[in-house]
């Protein structure tokens, strides 16, 4: 059977809905990574899953409710999934490392960020992104104080690390051809790692 006949039929039980709406956000998800919020528009994707929007009413009740569908998928698997993971890294100095050079070197990553952060205004999305950004930094702070930084020094580390991020995915947008490319990017990326992650209490000691 072809897309348009799974997608245009009513689902059949549970594991069929869950198969039909992840479809719609994942679909909505790579549209606002090419074509920023704009591209999360229910014809438009319709068309690109080869199906009517009558197939989009049977798990969404409008646009915005397909946007917070994405917004939540995006605030997991872009943020609270990676904590999960760097919670298996059990030296803090190598959790840090992981979680700035993943943030340097993911494509997919800046590219819905500035998506996002280009779309500020629209409320919803500024909710999310202020709730993605405590969270992150509240994260890295954890992460400096594990490290053995005091409360108020792992605040300014947290915040100097992620605001490098930030600045990071700015100048891919708007001056891509200054950034090195291939191992020249990873060699940067070591340095950010060296410049922004201090010796752990163990090293200090040595």
């Amino acid at each position: 059977m072809g897309r348009s006949g799974i997608w245009s039929k009513k689902p059949r039980g549970k594991a069929a809905v869950r198969l039909e709406t992840d479809a719609w956000v994942e679909a909505a998800l790579a549209a606002l990574e090419m074509q920023g919020v704009a591209g999360v528009a229910v014809e438009p994707l319709a068309r690109a899953l080869g199906v009517t929007k009558g197939s989009f009413y049977w798990h969404f009740t409008d646009r915005a409710a397909l946007l917070r569908a994405v917004l939540a998928k995006w605030e997991e698997r872009a943020t609270e999934s990676v904590i999960a993971w760097l919670a298996t890294v059990d030296e803090p100095r190598e959790r840090l490392a992981r979680l700035i050079t993943l943030g340097s070197l993911s494509d997919r990553t800046w590219r819905i960020h500035v998506a996002l952060g280009s779309a500020i205004a629209e409320p919803l999305v500024a909710r999310v992104l202020e709730r993605v950004s405590r969270r992150r930094i509240g994260y890295l702070e954890e992460c400096y104080i594990k490290l053995g930084e005091k409360p108020k020094a792992a605040r300014r580390a947290a915040l100097l690390a992620y605001t490098s991020y930030l600045g990071l995915t700015r100048l891919r947008l708007e001056a891509p051809r200054e950034l090195p490319e291939g191992a020249s990017m990873r060699a940067y990326t070591d340095h950010v790692v060296a410049a922004l992650v201090p010796p752990s209490r163990s090293q200090r000691k040595l």
